[in-house]
């Protein structure tokens, strides 16, 4: 399904405040459209839009629709939201982001990036790469990208770099020309029921690719997602793939890699931190290069490239305490970070950590309790609910409970106002701290920093 915008003037979005959702709420407001939308709660993306020339309101309610022809909506939206209700009885289209994103990303050429981890840094720095090397490229992407200033760039160039959600199987109404598969673990199993469920459906995003599928020759299950298809499939990695990013080092506070593009060996060096993060910079490379960009633009872009809001974010340092704020959700990306931090720094690593949903809190409960390897002390949160409802029988104290069966210098500590309490007791001068967590753990950082500057 895609969508005619040419047909519409006003568009209206349930759920504007979202990060994929504002990302397409910008693209409109700059192709001309009128944009208004609402969500829940006031955030810093409804701030933006307003400053562009949007109109957004805090809550739902019937009346924010005005004279909108077009109501975006979320996979996660409920479907008694009072906006979505009488733009129903309006006869008004209701229709999901994924479909939205598609309608503008499959008319060019569009490059998009998939995978269970990594999504955002690869498409943010592929869509810096193709910034810089002129290409002019629109990007939509899940985070607020440094160097971009915002989720959002509205080019006039060829190219369109997206972000891949599974979520809900939404990315399988793109149809791109090139397609970047960071990996495909389990995840979202509340919707899929299965790890085979989540690999066929990366086989079916496979499938639409029209010419090169790019896939992460690291991650064992790969072959089942690439085998058959039509597009052509270049491989990467760090352990495997025809690409693989060797001499991966810490230095300096920047990751640096080798790899031969083509027979020509090249050293990339990045601010990103993390083994993790010279794989995700070796797939937007190769993705980049597909593009038809050049290895030294590359090299340089990358070099260049300063990251994404929330992924391994440095909010500041107090009193020789060095306070990081990640994203991370998943078991695998827990661990990347917290190994990334012990090469970096080198010191005491301290884990504060909010589980994400009670179905992820609950499929995961063990893998979550054992990625906690290289924290020296970890304080669990309680689960943030998201779109749940506590019907599983599962809680931070529970997650709590299981790590220490793996892990000494395991707490508890609940609330965000106990977490800081508690952190400002018990840190040391040149203790690194990272907050990880998809809900609202990342207000943390700041109240814990304000907190130790009286201390």
């Amino acid at each position: 399904m895609t969508l005619d915008l040419a047909a519409h003037k006003h568009v209206h979005f349930v759920g504007i405040g979202g990060i994929g959702m504002s990302a397409l709420a910008r693209f409109l407001q700059a192709r001309g459209f009128e944009v208004s939308g609402s969500d829940r709660q006031w955030n810093d993306q409804l701030d933006g839009l307003q400053a562009l020339g949007a109109r957004v309101w805090e809550g739902h309610d019937a009346s924010h629709l005005g004279d909108a022809d077009l109501v975006i909506v979320t996979s996660a939206a409920a479907a008694d939201n009072p906006e979505i209700v009488v733009a129903q009885e309006r006869e008004i289209p209701v229709v999901k982001r994924a479909v939205l994103l598609a309608t503008i990303a499959n008319a060019g050429r569009t490059i998009a990036v998939a995978g269970t981890h990594g999504k955002t840094t690869t498409s943010a720095l592929i869509g810096h790469i193709l910034t810089e090397a002129g290409l002019d490229p629109t990007i939509l992407i899940g985070g607020i990208g440094w160097n971009l200033g915002s989720n959002a760039r509205v080019g006039k160039g060829e190219w369109t770099v997206v972000e891949a959600d599974e979520y809900d199987r939404s990315f399988l109404h793109l149809r791109p020309e090139i397609s970047v598969i960071t990996g495909v673990e389990p995840d979202h199993l509340d919707i899929y029921g299965t790890a085979e469920a989540v690999r066929e459906a990366f086989h079916l995003f496979a499938k639409e690719t029209s010419q090169t599928v790019i896939a992460c020759a690291d991650d064992p299950h790969m072959h089942e997602v690439v085998n058959g298809i039509r597009a052509r499939v270049l491989t990467y990695g760090l352990e495997a793939g025809e690409w693989r990013a060797a001499e991966v080092r810490e230095k300096g506070g920047h990751t640096s890699f080798e790899v031969a593009f083509e027979g020509h060996p090249e050293t990339y060096c990045t601010q990103l931190a993390g083994r993790h993060n010279a794989r995700n910079a070796l797939a937007a490379a190769t993705a980049a290069r597909c593009a038809g960009v050049e290895p030294a633009s590359i090299c340089a872009a990358i070099k260049s490239f300063s990251g994404v809001e929330r992924r391994f974010e440095i909010k500041g340092e107090e009193g020789q305490v060095l306070v990081i704020d990640d994203y991370a959700h998943h078991p695998t990306e827990i661990a990347s970070n917290l190994a990334a931090l012990k090469s970096r720094y080198g010191r005491r690593i301290v884990a504060v950590f909010q589980p994400h949903t009670y179905s992820r809190t609950q499929a995961f409960l063990d893998e979550f309790a054992r990625s906690f390897g290289d924290a020296d002390a970890v304080y669990l949160m309680d689960v943030y609910a998201a779109r749940e409802t506590d019907t599983l029988g599962v809680s931070g104290r529970l997650l709590a409970e299981r790590t220490k069966q793996y892990h000494a210098g395991v707490m508890y500590t609940g609330t965000e106002n106990d977490t800081v309490s508690q952190l400002a007791r018990d840190l040391r001068p040149l203790d690194v701290v990272i907050t990880m967590g998809a809900g609202d753990v990342g207000s943390l950082g700041p109240r814990l920093l304000e907190r130790l500057r009286g201390r």
